[in-house]
């Protein structure tokens, strides 16, 4: 299996079900890592990793992730987005 493809569908059931913001979030910094958990995949950012961190619109604490995981989180959260607009439309 893909593990590009398993970690999407981690991203969009994360999507589905709240555990990840789906609305987009307006600043976003990068910043070296200090151990902390990435929100998508669950796992420990190294080190000498970027980590990625930003509030979403509708506020709450925070998410994290790796440079990957914040891509894939940002494309899989507009497709749930442009399903939502097709389907109320």
């Amino acid at each position: 299996m893909n593990t590009q493809e398993a970690l999407r569908r981690l991203i969009r059931r994360k999507l589905s079900d709240g555990r990840l913001p789906s609305d987009r979030i307006p600043t976003v910094w990068g910043t070296p890592s200090d151990g902390e958990k990435c929100d998508a995949c669950d796992s420990i950012l190294a080190k000498d990793q970027l980590l990625m961190e930003g509030t979403s619109l509708a506020g709450g604490r925070p998410v994290q992730f790796h440079v990957t995981c914040f891509q894939i989180w940002d494309e899989e959260r507009r497709v749930l987005d442009g399903e939502a607009h097709r389907s109320s439309s």
